[in-house]
């Protein structure tokens, strides 16, 4: 089986050092490319065409989230997933447009982090918890409009009582283990019924449908 090419980015060494001694332990993973710079990043993902992308929000020369951007554009099946210190609201909000597939913050567990890799390199969005629960208070205070990326269908409840519960679950920021342990379904389960649910409300990101049926008021008896 082939391995997951991954291109680590991040402005601190040692951090970068960090990073590759934990995928060193997944035998799965390759690690193709180190970059300190924004920069540096964009050149070393054109070059290695890597499957997945660690990378720092806040890299120098060129920001994390330009080079999401340049990267969604020009390298789609790049799957980018970012992380920083701290959940800013803007910073969220415009990863999220960019077509970011994860956004995480960097206090988790080595384990976590290799979990998340897979995920993202299988198809599925991930958003830690406290950053889920952000955005779904932001949200539930502001117009979805903002996010350029939402385009409802209709207004109409179009969500089954099993997308619902799931949807509940997203919220709370469980993944989708956690969500198929908690429903007795399995993982693939999950992911079908995430992948109709953001089908339905022309959504590509699992955040922005529950938040959008959160304020539709169609959670509200689940």
């Amino acid at each position: 089986m082939d391995k997951i090419k991954v291109l680590i980015a991040d402005a601190h060494y040692m951090f970068i050092r960090g990073i590759e001694s934990i995928l060193s332990d997944d035998e799965t993973l390759e690690i193709v490319g180190k970059a300190q710079t924004g920069q540096e990043a964009y050149e070393y993902a054109k070059q290695y065409k890597p499957d997945v992308i660690l990378m720092d929000v806040n890299m120098p020369i060129i920001n994390g989230l330009e080079v999401l951007g340049k990267v969604s554009e020009e390298m789609p099946e790049a799957k980018v997933l970012l992380l920083a210190v701290d959940e800013k609201e803007e910073q969220l909000l415009e990863a999220l447009r960019l077509g970011a597939k994860g956004f995480l913050l960097k206090n988790l567990h080595p384990n976590e982090l290799l979990t998340f890799i897979h995920m993202i390199h299988r198809g599925e969005s991930i958003i830690s918890g406290p950053i889920a629960r952000k955005m779904v208070d932001y949200f539930s205070n502001h117009q979805l409009s903002e996010l350029k990326s939402v385009r409802p269908l209709s207004k109409t409840d179009i969500l089954t009582k099993r997308e619902k519960e799931i949807l509940m679950y997203v919220i709370k920021g469980s993944t989708n283990r956690e969500i198929a342990a908690a429903l007795f379904i399995s993982e693939n389960t999950v992911k079908n019924h995430l992948r109709n649910i953001m089908e339905k409300l022309q959504m590509n990101n699992r955040v922005q449908a529950a938040t959008y049926a959160l304020q539709e008021g169609w959670l509200q008896n689940v």
